[in-house]
């Protein structure tokens, strides 16, 4: 009788539509999991598409294209003599579904369709793709004539069946099927399932890690088993980064698991598992017994094939392990990083971009691209031919290996302080010490002379000549000399990005980096198509307070001395006169509020689902410590002023790494109006109504405790 077997989950990094890549690197896993010893393989989820094909997915090119990869999946040698489970779409009665196909042999024993779709946060699924409601049935595929060729079959079961082999029974779920309350793991268990595969396009935000692997391990404490958890990895064409993590459980424990962030394109998770475990587990469970006695059964599949190798009893089975989640700053200094080293190995250009103000948001990118640079050397310098073919062709050079990370960094990454009379001596030099110790291309330049002939352009038209409010002059005319400034740093910084590799010999052009947080995204606190736009953002889903933290650890992991000064100094625009040399601006006084102010904002209005009036009746509480009610609904209100006022600007905010569960982007994640009623009147009255409420209760519980302080001090004998 056999019982141990060796189970493998692939981890991706596929990219939408590129069938021939995506083709290649399934091949590889299928290669590597049989290396390992492996008989099944399950793979992350649409891994033949990529996942954010998006309205692709409406196009018939591609679901053809997915059976012609299929095909060769098929037919190649590297399937023999392995069961592989493998996404992507599929069309049934001209309904598309998001569907595991699972081949043996050359033959297809069952497509299988998602029971339930993901439509929060940054999946849309439901646009695209139905939910298979026919629990525990099963219909006839009729198969492409393609397909049917090769498989000698015209149809093949299609819903929601599971797989019997000579000496187990595999099911499957498909990524939200764990996250919702009705998963039908536990189903599956009750009927005798012992192997459960989730194939998964999960995405990372930070402090998130754990949410996934506690499911993973609570989906067989109670119900026993093996579950084995595949998920994609890698920027695929949005501003997700999936999050790796793929781990297969058993019993409750993780027995095996993949790396978060690398910049491997294929890692191959295996585990060998006793299924005796399971048996004797689940019968010593003896309410679970009683229930599976009872519990209606899957139409099973069978194939007549054995997981188990023979004399399997030699094999070692694999032992709990524990996971060590990255702290935040950790997760910062790499999944930006990786994601970074996607969107640049394939966007075809030769580096990038960064206009460098010696404050805390472009310096936190510029370490960032720096972490990048690190990651990169270390798989060059460890013969990862892969890493290295990319190194060569983003440089222009077929015999480039980098000696370092800063010698890396020097060849990819631009960086340039642009300085105006309002610029102090002091942020130039961060942003020049700054660049000395990552080996940045660094340049300087003032950009006084173009911000004068903008000015004296309109001057010549107007007769008029604007003046900061510092020097007499209105608050319009105050802003609009600060956002030309603004925006003049975006239209050098896009010239020097297409030519400065023109001027180093070499070809191509650069890729802008973004350097706006999500806090002042939020607030709507930056200019309009100024150096906020850009090609790609790598912090603009991440917190001030976040990258603080991030910066403290570059400081000790790098060793950089600079960083500390950085932190120190006081966010500011600099786009105002200095007062005696000294700033006379900076971003939390010019905001109204702190930074800390925003996140919590952030969250209450994108998490809570908050509007004004029921922000301010949770702030009240929370900050009654620290403010009265009547400074709560100021704030509150305030905050939402500038929130409406200035919501426009998420219309054409640059594409940043998603990272921060209270995010503002317009494009894809925060789906609300950009034109906004901005005195919010109706709100903003119910707010009033409730502070007077506040006031009064505040009254009565004071008057009430001075009275009972009388009576106790009139009781105390003298």
């Amino acid at each position: 009788m056999g019982r141990k077997v060796t189970i493998a989950a692939a981890t991706l990094n596929q990219w939408a539509l590129d069938f021939e890549g995506n083709r290649d690197r399934i091949l590889q896993s299928i290669l590597e999991a049989k290396e390992m010893g492996a008989t099944f393989r399950t793979g992350p989820e649409l891994e033949i598409t990529g996942y954010s094909c998006e309205d692709h997915f409406y196009e018939s090119d591609t679901f053809l294209h997915s059976w012609e990869v299929l095909l060769d999946l098929l037919t190649s040698p590297l399937s023999k003599d392995i069961l592989v489970d493998v996404g992507m779409p599929v069309m049934h009665k001209n309904v598309c579904y998001n569907c595991r196909v699972i081949f043996l042999n050359q033959k297809i024993l069952l497509i299988r369709p998602k029971l339930m779709t993901c439509d929060e946060g940054n999946y849309r699924e439901s646009r695209w793709f139905s939910w298979w409601k026919k629990i525990r049935e099963v219909e006839d595929y009729y198969l492409p004539r393609m397909i049917s060729i090769v498989t000698n079959q015209e149809v093949v079961p299609f819903g929601d069946a599971v797989i019997a082999t000579q000496d187990t029974c595999i099911g499957f779920e498909i990524c939200e099927e764990l996250w919702n309350p009705m998963s039908s793991h536990i189903g599956m268990a009750l009927d005798g399932v012992e192997i459960i595969c989730n194939s998964s396009g999960s995405y990372t935000e930070l402090r998130k890690a754990y949410v996934t692997v506690d499911l993973v391990k609570s989906a067989t404490l109670k119900a026993k088993g093996c579950y084995v958890f595949s998920n994609l990895r890698g920027c695929d064409g949005q501003r997700v980064y999936f999050n790796g993590c793929s781990c297969i459980a058993l019993n409750g424990e993780i027995v095996s698991r993949s790396k978060q962030f690398s910049l491997e394109d294929v890692e191959i998770t295996v585990a060998t598992i006793d299924l005796e475990e399971i048996r004797t587990q689940r019968n010593h469970a003896r309410s679970m017994a009683h229930m599976s006695s009872g519990s209606p059964s899957y139409i099973r599949v069978h194939a007549d094939f054995s997981l188990c190798p023979p004399n399997d009893t030699t094999l070692s089975c694999s032992l709990p392990l524990e996971w060590h989640y990255l702290k935040p700053e950790e997760e910062i200094a790499q999944g930006p990083a990786c994601w970074l080293w996607d969107y640049l190995r394939r966007s075809g250009q030769g580096g990038f971009f960064l206009p460098l103000s010696g404050g805390v948001d472009s310096s936190s990118t510029a370490l960032i691209v720096y972490s990048m640079c690190k990651m990169v050397t270390k798989y060059v310098q460890v013969g990862d031919s892969k890493v290295l073919n990319d190194v060569r062709r983003i440089c222009g050079s077929p015999d480039y290996v980098p000696k370092s990370a800063n010698d890396l960094c020097n060849h990819i990454l631009v960086t340039c302080y642009m300085g105006t009379e309002n610029s102090s001596t002091e942020t130039k030099e961060r942003a020049t010490q700054l660049a000395a110790a990552i080996g940045s291309y660094h340049m300087g330049i003032t950009i006084d002379t173009a911000v004068a002939a903008c000015l004296q352009v309109f001057t010549f038209v107007t007769g008029h000549f604007p003046k900061y409010e510092s020097k007499g002059g209105c608050a319009r005319q105050n802003l609009a000399l600060q956002n030309i400034q603004a925006r003049l740093r975006m239209v050098f910084s896009y010239l020097f990005a297409q030519l400065i590799l023109w001027t180093r010999n070499r070809p191509g052009g650069l890729l802008v980096l973004g350097s706006a947080n999500v806090d002042e995204s939020l607030r709507g606190y930056m200019t309009k198509y100024d150096c906020s736009s850009a090609d790609v953002n790598p912090i603009g889903g991440i917190s001030k307070t976040d990258l603080r933290r991030f910066l403290h650890f570059c400081r000790q992991k790098f060793s950089i001395p600079i960083i500390e000064d950085i932190i120190k100094a006081p966010p500011t625009a600099e786009l105002e006169p200095l007062n005696e040399g000294k700033l006379a601006q900076t971003d939390e006084e010019d905001m109204g509020m702190t930074y800390a102010e925003l996140s919590v904002y952030g969250r209450l209005r994108k998490m809570h689902h908050c509007g004004p009036y029921s922000m301010y009746c949770k702030l009240v509480q929370t900050w009654s410590s620290d403010f009265t009610p009547e400074e709560v609904a100021e704030k509150v209100k305030h905050f939402f002023r500038c929130y409406a006022i200035n919501r426009h600007k998420m219309t054409v905010i640059t594409p940043a790494y998603h990272t921060e569960s209270y995010s503002p982007d317009d494009n894809r994640f925060d789906l609300r109006p950009f034109l906004y009623r901005a005195n919010w009147s109706w709100q903003f009255r119910a707010i009033d109504k409730q502070k007077e409420i506040f006031e009064k209760s505040r009254k009565i519980d004071t008057n009430s405790t001075f009275k009972k302080s009388i009576k106790c001090r009139a009781a105390v004998p003298v």
